[in-house]
C-alpha cells in the first residue's frame, strides 16, 4: 500500500496533483505476456482505489466502481535468449547504423577506446554507487520525475547477493557520465534506474551504455530484458518485441474520485489535442512560440 496521487503532467513535469490513497498492482512481463488480469488484493477502508499498470491490452478487469485509462502503451523486451545475432538482424538498418555511429563518436571523444566498466557483486556496487549516484543528481529522472538512483548505498545489496544486480557506468577521460542500474525478476532483468549528465548530452551516452550493457548480457543467465512500462525512441529501436499495454485506474464511486477522474480525463484529452495542433504547419510556429515565452 502506498499513498500516491492523480497527476497532470506534460512530458516529465508534473504540474499539479490530486492526493488520492491508492494500491499499485504492477505487472512484471512475465504476467503481462501471459495476457490474464491480475487478483485484486481487498481494499483497507481508507483507500480509494488501485493503479493497475502494465495490464494487457485484451485483458479485462470488471469493476463496479470509476475505470479511467491513465495510458497505453507497448512494454518492449530484448528477446535475450534468442542471441546477439538474432536481435541484431532484427533491428532496423538505421537503428544499427545510428548506434554504431553514436558509439564510435563517443569513443573517438575518449581516445579511441569506449570506456564501460560492469558491477554486480555487493563489493562491486560499493564502487558503483557514489559514481553514479553523482551521475543521477544531475539527471532530469531525478529532477523531475523523482526516479534516479536511490540514495542508500546498501540499494540492491541482497538483491546482487543472489546474482540478481547488472549495472555499469560510461567513463569519458576517467569521469563517469551515464549509468545503468539493472535488477533482476526470476530470468528477467529490468531497466530500472538509468541516466547521462546532460552536460554530455551531445555524445549520447545513455543510448551508447544501453547498446554496449545489451551486448554483454547475451551469454548471461536472463532470458528478457525488460524495458518496463512506458515507451520511448531508443526502446522501439532496440527491443526486439513488446506486448500492448495500458495503466488503468479503478476507483471507489464517489463524487470526490469522479470530479477527479473527469478533471484529469479532461487535461490529458486537451494535451492530445494541443500535440495534433502542434503538428499543424499553420499552428506549429504559433506552438514553438508559446512554448519561447
Amino acid at each position: 500500500m502506498s499513498a500516491s496521487a492523480l497527476k497532470f503532467q506534460i512530458g516529465a513535469r508534473t504540474l499539479a496533483e490530486i492526493p488520492r490513497r491508492l494500491r499499485r498492482i504492477a505487472l512484471s512481463l512475465d504476467q503481462a505476456l501471459a495476457g490474464a488480469p491480475p487478483l485484486l488484493p481487498p481494499l483497507d477502508a481508507d483507500d480509494d482505489g488501485y493503479l493497475v499498470t502494465s495490464l494487457p491490452a485484451e485483458a479485462a478487469l470488471p469493476w463496479r466502481g470509476v475505470a479511467f485509462v491513465r495510458q497505453h502503451y507497448t512494454r518492449y523486451y530484448v528477446d535475450l535468449a534468442a542471441g546477439e545475432d538474432a536481435w541484431r538482424a532484427g533491428l532496423s538498418g538505421q537503428a544499427r547504423a545510428t548506434l554504431r555511429r553514436k558509439t564510435r563518436k563517443l569513443a573517438e571523444a575518449n581516445g579511441g577506446r569506449l570506456d564501460v566498466r560492469s558491477y554486480r557483486a555487493p563489493a562491486e556496487l560499493a564502487a558503483f554507487h557514489p559514481l553514479a549516484r553523482a551521475v543521477s543528481a544531475t539527471t532530469y529522472q531525478e529532477r523531475l520525475m523523482q526516479s534516479g538512483l536511490p540514495a542508500d548505498p546498501a540499494h540492491g545489496n541482497a538483491l546482487a547477493a543472489a546474482d540478481g544486480v547488472r549495472a555499469w557506468l560510461l567513463f569519458l577521460r576517467d569521469t563517469p557520465i551515464a549509468y545503468l542500474w539493472c535488477g533482476g525478476d526470476g530470468d528477467t532483468l529490468r531497466y530500472d534506474h538509468v541516466g547521462h549528465d546532460p552536460a554530455y548530452g551531445a555524445l549520447s551516452p545513455g543510448n551508447v551504455l544501453l547498446g554496449a550493457a545489451l551486448e554483454r548480457l547475451f551469454g548471461d543467465r536472463f532470458r528478457r530484458f525488460d524495458f518496463t512500462e512506458g515507451e520511448g525512441q531508443h526502446k522501439r529501436a532496440l527491443a526486439s518485441g513488446g506486448v500492448a499495454c495500458r495503466d488503468l485506474l479503478l476507483l471507489r464511486p464517489t463524487l470526490t474520485n469522479r470530479a477527479s477522474v473527469a478533471a484529469v480525463g479532461g487535461f490529458d484529452a486537451a494535451l492530445r489535442v494541443a500535440a495534433r495542433a502542434a503538428r499543424t504547419p499553420a499552428l506549429a510556429g504559433i506552438a514553438r512560440r508559446i512554448r519561447r515565452a
